[in-house]
């Protein structure tokens, strides 16, 4: 591969073959590749989806795709001609990570599937990415966020506070299984350092997003039998289902107060002056707070409108009460830095997910536009055989 453009970091050296589409897998590559990885993308002549979800500066550029795609190369190659499958068998080679969110049939129609790469690149990390586990008859179903939110019981938590079943409004699956991938990813190379082995690594969205939903809402029907406490279901959380768990009205906005340790319903009740707020058995100690949390919510939410967001806000930092302001979309955008893109011109950059203090300034590449640097690639990849690694 040519000169990797991304910023230096843990993975610089690391390549990777992104065969991802859509959200979840180009958040995951885009995640490596901000953590210096040499990302190159295998796009469609159209272009991936991501490339027109929303408004954006530019034709090939939406304001999704100005991020997700930053710090990564992209090519234009047929997979489907014996010139594009020489191709990819080249860029295979070349490469140390190898990532798809293809369904498992057309993997091994296009010779792409781990057992085809393998034999290409033995030490390879093949992170194979779709809706269910590959040895569910599920595996080629065609599966999107809200198909994974629906089937994996985000939908009836909606229902549970609301009255009907709904999804997040945030493309939740997706991201959590980009995660997923891009830790499964890290881990892989780590061991394959330690022993030369590659590794064939599968995130189904079905059984990743289980997993994260029933780390508090299994609750007391992981036990066999399954316990409950009175009053409350035997899955689910009651603190987070409840309905009053919600930020509170002020005098000029709105703020969120989580008193979440007794002393901290203590102190805000006192401050409200409340009589015998030292002794309201309701927070006697941490079971009974989460326990009697919807009462006490309902509580909080009684008596926020007598003070400004900011008065609040500076009570519950002196006291070292859980609080924050209710901060917008907007906002947040309005924080983040300006870069500039030579085609689509200034834009704000989202940030790092995660901080590696001491590396150089962090200035993220600008996102490439569709078969960018194809002929960059092939014009490497068609160099002398022994050239190619």
């Amino acid at each position: 591969m040519t000169e990797q453009p991304s910023p230096s970091g843990p993975l610089t050296g690391v390549r990777v073959l992104d065969l991802t589409r859509v959200v979840m897998g180009p958040f995951a590559t885009q995640i490596l590749a901000d953590q210096g990885a040499d990302v190159l993308m295998v796009e469609a002549p159209e272009g991936d989806t991501n490339r027109v979800m929303g408004a954006g500066p530019h034709p090939e550029l939406s304001g999704i795709a100005l991020n997700l795609l930053r710090n990564k190369r992209s090519a234009t190659i047929d997979l489907k001609s014996t010139e594009g499958r020489e191709s990819i068998r080249r860029l295979v080679l070349r490469s140390d990570v190898v990532v798809s969110t293809m369904r498992p049939h057309v993997l091994e129609r296009l010779g792409l599937d781990y057992e085809s790469v393998q034999t290409i690149r033995p030490d390879v990390v093949y992170c194979q990415a779709q809706g269910f586990r590959l040895d569910s008859p599920l595996a080629n179903e065609p599966a999107y966020d809200d198909i994974i939110q629906a089937a994996t019981g985000v939908s009836d938590l909606v229902e549970r506070v609301t009255g009907e079943p709904g999804f997040l409004p945030t493309i939740f699956a997706d991201k959590v299984c980009g995660l997923v991938m891009a830790q499964a990813i890290t881990a892989a190379l780590l061991e394959r350092a330690r022993t030369g082995r590659g590794r064939h690594v599968e995130v189904a969205m079905d059984q990743a997003m289980r997993a994260f939903m029933l780390v508090e809402h299994g609750a007391g029907a992981i036990s066999e039998p399954p316990v409950a406490v009175p009053g409350s279901p035997v899955t689910g959380y009651g603190r987070i289902l409840s309905r009053e768990r919600r930020p509170h009205p002020t005098s000029d906005g709105w703020v969120h107060i989580l008193p979440y340790r007794p002393e901290h319903y203590a102190a805000l009740f006192s401050e409200a002056g409340r009589p015998d707020a030292d002794l309201d058995p309701r927070y006697a100690d941490l079971r009974a707070t989460i326990a009697n949390a919807a009462s006490l919510y309902r509580d909080v939410r009684a008596i926020t409108p007598t003070r400004t967001t900011d008065q609040w806000l500076a009570y519950c930092r002196s006291a070292g009460i859980p609080a924050t302001a209710v901060i917008s979309i907007q906002e947040m955008v309005d924080d983040l830095p300006l870069h500039t893109h030579p085609m689509a011109g200034v834009y704000r950059t989202t940030p790092e997910l995660a901080v590696f203090h001491g590396r150089e300034d962090w200035i993220p590449q600008p996102a490439p536009l569709i078969g960018e640097h194809t002929a960059a690639v092939l014009h490497e990849l068609y160099r002398p055989e022994e050239q190619l690694r």
